[in-house]
């Protein structure tokens, strides 16, 4: 409740500046400034994010036309200053910037490579909020060829009827100018304009709907922080279903036509499925669950986009269950940097086998033991420390699988109540920020009781097959 307060006396303060209740006159001449750095220093995007600031809330005023595939709109941005920072960047890559303001001030801006560099008319104080408005326009770069995903186009996908919006892990600037790392977390505003037929689904609520003339546009809200990668537009003709789970969370999914009959099962499955993982992992962080199932058979993936996980197919069960585990690893605690991935991957993918074992499928111990005897000692599968996989192999196998390992083996090893405790507390103490391979480990050793080290070891870092599965 903490977060939330502050956030929303800080959209206060910014809104008060908006409407030019509070003024900010020129810093004294004795404060020094200076510039913030272009990345914040993860190790495998050393560029993604930017240094001196912090995102608040993200205000996406846009407009799309499926006909020319062009995006134009505002990014207005609430944030804090962490120092006095003299300039600062934004991540964006492509697309036209046509001006940038700053406290209603016209800035200076200039462009080099992904980073959007802007210059105040006054240097900006540590601690003060400040709003900073992009406007801007074109056709938003599908990412394709790069092996950090598998080699499949990611980001802003076109479809035939509009977009399918899937931006793990670096594409959010491909579309939005951003503080784009997922440790960067901030509240997000939509006002999407699409032609009068086509529809909008976003991360959590649709606040409105308004038809004017040939257009209509889609005011969603998500009042949870959220990564950047998380954030999605999704464009089409959409057949929306709302309700609630059996146990009460709101719920909306949309599906696109094509996949009506495919995709019947998914608003059920999609309730019981995070009704369960409530009981499991502890209470569901946001404000709505759902699901967005498009029709791109030349994509194929899915994303555990914040409150309404992507498809772009008719997901089945493992594939469900898998990304709406995700709303607790991986949205409701992100990870601090990307080499900490398995936090994530390994946990949704072990969610899978843990929902397979309560529908009456195998327990996730065999599923593991099943995946252990898989890979002979001497595969490559075993050839990698799934705590710190390196950059483009961030999304192997082993990560999934290795990762899923990793927790049945501990659930076998400390005894279901144990363990699950870890679970339900990190994702507590966690909520709403980020985590580490090591906090992880550390918790996992204290609610245990149990000397862990080794075991971690073995199975996070060493670069060959353990022993056993144990």
């Amino acid at each position: 409740m903490r977060v939330r307060k502050l956030l929303g006396i800080t959209v206060a303060i910014a809104t008060a500046i908006t409407a030019g209740l509070v003024a900010f006159a020129p810093p004294a001449a004795a404060s020094v400034f200076s510039p913030g750095a272009p990345g914040i220093g993860d190790p495998y995007f050393p560029l993604e994010g930017n240094g001196g600031y912090r995102p608040l809330h993200y205000d996406l005023n846009l407009s799309y036309d499926p006909a020319t595939k062009n995006l134009a709109g505002v990014m207005t941005l609430t944030a804090v200053a962490t120092q006095n920072l003299s300039s600062f960047d934004l991540d964006l890559q492509g697309l036209n910037v046509r001006s940038v303001s700053v406290d209603s001030f016209p800035a200076a801006f200039s462009r080099n490579g992904q980073e959007l560099t802007i210059k105040p008319r006054f240097g900006l104080l540590r601690g003060g909020p400040f709003l900073v408005a992009v406007k801007y326009d074109g056709s938003p770069q599908t990412i394709v060829g790069s092996p950090v995903v598998f080699g499949a186009p990611y980001g802003w996908i076109y479809t035939d009827d509009g977009a399918f919006v899937g931006c793990e892990p670096n594409a959010a600037s491909t579309w939005y100018p951003s503080d784009d790392h997922p440790s960067m977390k901030a509240t997000f505003t939509y006002h999407i304009t699409v032609p009068a037929d086509r529809s909008v689904v976003a991360n959590g609520d649709l606040q409105s709907t308004r038809h004017h003339g040939d257009q209509t546009t889609f005011t969603w809200n998500e009042t949870s922080p959220m990564a950047t990668y998380l954030a999605t537009i999704d464009i089409g003709k959409w057949q929306f279903r709302n309700g609630r789970t059996p146990g009460g969370i709101p719920e909306t999914t949309a599906t696109d036509p094509a996949l009506a009959t495919q995709a019947a099962g998914i608003y059920d499955l999609t309730g019981q499925v995070t009704d369960y993982w409530s009981k499991m992992f502890g209470p569901y962080s946001f404000s709505s669950t759902g699901a967005i199932v498009d029709n791109v058979p030349d994509i194929g993936f899915s994303l555990e986009t914040q409150t309404r996980p992507l498809y772009g197919f008719a997901a089945g069960p493992g594939t469900v269950s898998h990304e709406l585990a995700h709303q607790w690893f991986g949205d409701t605690v992100s990870v601090a940097s990307w080499q900490h991935i398995w936090l994530n991957e390994g946990f949704a993918s072990f969610a899978a086998w843990l929902w397979t074992e309560h529908t009456g499928g195998l327990p996730t111990a065999q599923s593991a033991l099943n995946a252990y005897n898989r890979f002979a000692a001497t595969s490559p599968f075993w050839n990698q420390s799934i705590a710190d996989p390196q950059r483009d192999t961030m999304f192997s196998s082993a990560v999934y699988s290795r990762g899923a390992m990793t927790l049945a083996a501990l659930r076998q090893r400390i005894g279901d109540d144990k363990f699950f405790r870890i679970l339900q507390t990190w994702t507590a103490i966690h909520r709403y920020s980020t985590g580490t391979t090591d906090q992880f480990t550390s918790l996992a050793q204290k609610i245990s009781g149990q000397d862990l080290s080794g075991f971690f070891k073995t199975w996070l870092w060493d670069k060959t097959k353990p022993a056993s599965f144990s």
